[in-house]
């Protein structure tokens, strides 16, 4: 099944959406929208697009694994999302995504605007390979107990 990883920010929304095998993630754009509403229709549009079977959106929890007013904004906006859809909407761990993203680009020598216009995709894309890993252990842990 495809499924979408959204990055869900205030101003940018990066989006990622895996292959049918669910083994390879890929970024697939930002979504600049800063209504709720209005983003939460588009991120639907783009899942009926990519025909995806589920979304995911990243929780941003803080190391201790308290929720924040970032989390709560995001759990409100999944809610939102839900409202406008048919597809099942997860929420996922997203500590340090952006982080992460960060570093990547460090390391390929993202610079400047270009930096700007791709780390959102970088961190849906690691949040969207987090779930992904999270599915195949669990279907292998499913597997041995048989």
């Amino acid at each position: 099944m495809k499924i979408m990883a959204v990055d869900y920010g205030d101003a940018r929304t990066g989006l990622a959406v895996c292959d049918r095998t669910e083994f390879l993630a890929s970024p697939v754009g930002t979504i600049e929208e800063r209504n709720a509403q209005i983003l939460a229709m588009k991120v639907a549009h783009m899942a009926e697009q990519y025909e995806v079977g589920e979304i995911v959106i990243g929780l941003p929890v803080n190391m201790n694994g308290s929720e924040g007013p970032r989390a709560q904004k995001c759990r409100a906006f999944a809610e939102t999302v839900q409202a406008v859809t048919e597809l099942p909407v997860v929420m996922w761990d997203e500590r340090s995504t952006t982080v992460s993203a960060h570093q990547i680009l460090n390391e390929t020598n993202v610079r400047g605007k270009k930096r700007k216009d791709v780390v959102d995709t970088v961190a849906a894309t690691l949040i969207l390979e987090s779930y992904l890993a999270h599915r195949r252990n669990v279907k292998a842990k499913g597997t041995e107990s048989k």
